[in-house]
């Protein structure tokens, strides 16, 4: 065997055994951490069925599928437009959806260092050439000369940083789909609260002024009782200060009304100026009964603020793998091939060919300490993502936990605010009856009303909390969209 042929079997050896190392890649391969081995949400077990209120219980169904479209259970057809409009034109949706393929092209962009780098060159210049350069005892020249040329190099991923690059990217990708889904969840799950607490407002408003009205009729009568000498001044400017504080209460109300207006607008994607949807009623809502609460084991797979927070935790163990093999040997092969001439004509002549092929093998030996303290960041940065991570996920464990116990109490507390309105619905037939039989005065009648109008609001209140209360749960879940499309 010549040395020729030697060195040529000693290189491609050499090639094959970096082509064999190039199967394996540093830094550690990340893994999905377990979920909580938990059984239950809550401390106790969990609430399977919620008091009965307003003719209506709430039963919870563990492990059931959670409706990607849960908005609907509300059966609103009002509410249903107003998530339509605000799939439609909402800019936080555009924005999400442009930075989720902005994530997939740049993880396209990373699989081309997969490949060899092809270019190609051409050239043409003028030139003046004197020997004195080589020592001869030639006279100066002018001539053309014409060039065109192709290279190709290739880098070995021996260490495999590069494919921890595009796992890197790959995870970036993860992050933005599961951020989109969050934008998509955040979106229904402001809706359809702002329009309860719309609805709620306006329900307040209409019960304060009944009380409002109701009570300058009890000013109007003590005022004529107290010049009769029937009942004390201190009465009048009593009621006068109960009105007062009744009159108080509406414009803060009022208030809370427009911005909840203004907010649904804007979350549409429109301006206050040209919304013109209509108002969500409470009476066009009604409770759902049946409500899907996922396993506590699937939790950590279904919200997507916890699927992004692993996927970032995805990305810094990535990067682990990035900075240590910067700190590695780097090979690459290279080749190229060209011609050149003094004229066109004559550029693919065999004297004026030319071509080149090798390796190239480089290696850090003193970088002050930077690679390896990039190494070190970011094996930090991983530990923080992980912590952050699992805080993620015992905070979404506590969410369902408060939103099942927190429906239970609802149940309870609306189910001791329609016992309280009951009572002050008898007392003013009650009130009313004895007025019509002479045993009371009217002055009388108006405060049964203003005890069963303040009673309304407080059912209104815990109305609205308990629907309130039910899209947290939801939301705490995740909101389903694992079993649909985002938009349907």
């Amino acid at each position: 065997m010549s040395a020729t042929e030697t060195r040529v079997r000693r290189f491609c050896i050499a090639l094959l055994a970096l082509c064999l190392l190039a199967g394996c890649a540093v830094g550690p391969d990340f893994g999905r951490p377990d979920p909580p081995a938990v059984t239950r949400f809550g401390r106790d077990a969990d609430p399977i069925l919620t008091d009965t209120a307003l003719g209506s219980a709430q039963h919870f169904s563990m492990g059931a599928k959670v409706a990607a479209d849960w908005w609907r259970l509300f059966k609103s057809p009002k509410l249903d437009a107003l998530i339509a409009e605000a799939i439609a034109h909402n800019p936080g949706i555009e924005a999400a959806q442009a930075s989720l393929r902005q994530s997939q092209d740049n993880l396209r962009s990373g699989y081309g260092i997969f490949y060899p780098e092809l270019d190609a060159s051409a050239g043409a210049s003028r030139q003046k050439y004197t020997a004195v350069k080589t020592d001869l005892d030639l006279p100066p020249s002018v001539f053309n000369l014409f060039t065109l040329s192709a290279s190709v190099s290739y880098a070995l991923d021996i260490w495999g940083g590069e494919r921890r690059l595009v796992e890197g990217l790959g995870a970036e990708v993860d992050v933005a789909r599961a951020e989109l889904q969050a934008t998509y969840l955040t979106l229904w799950v402001n809706i359809v609260t702002v329009a309860i607490a719309e609805a709620a407002y306006r329900a307040e408003i209409d019960a304060t002024q009944h009380l409002l009205v109701a009570t300058t009729e009890q000013v109007r009568l003590a005022e004529i009782e107290a010049q009769a000498g029937i009942v004390p001044f201190a009465t009048v400017l009593a009621l006068r200060g109960q009105r007062a504080l009744f009159a108080a209460e509406i414009p803060p109300l009022q208030q809370k009304l427009t911005q909840s207006e203004d907010l649904l607008a804007t979350l549409a994607g429109t301006t206050p100026a040209e919304w013109t949807l209509a108002p969500v009623e409470l009476a066009d809502l009604t409770l759902p009964s049946d409500l899907p609460v996922s396993l506590p084991s699937d939790l950590v797979s279904q919200r997507p603020d916890l699927i992004a927070a692993l996927a970032v935790a995805h990305a810094a163990s990535a990067n682990i793998g990035v900075a240590t093999a910067a700190m590695l040997p780097a090979v690459s092969l290279s080749s190229a091939f060209g011609a050149n001439n003094t004229a066109p004509s004559t550029l693919f002549a065999a004297e004026g060919n030319f071509w080149s092929f090798g390796a190239n093998a480089t290696t850090p030996l003193f970088e002050g300490g930077t690679l390896w303290f990039r190494r070190k960041a970011a094996i930090a940065g991983y530990q923080q993502a992980m912590a952050a991570y699992r805080q993620s996920v015992l905070a979404a464990f506590a969410q369902v936990a408060d939103a099942l116990r927190g429906l239970d109490h609802d149940a309870a507390t609306l189910r001791a605010e329609n016992e309280a309105l009951a009572s002050a619905e008898q007392a003013q037939h009650l009130v009313q009856a004895n007025y019509q039989a002479g045993l009371t005065t009217y002055l009388d009648v108006l405060t049964a009303d203003n005890h069963f109008n303040q009673a309304k609001i407080g059912q209104l209140q815990a109305i609205a909390v308990r629907y309130q209360d039910t899209v947290a749960l939801f939301a705490a879940l995740g909101g389903g969209w694992w079993n649909g499309k985002s938009g349907d």
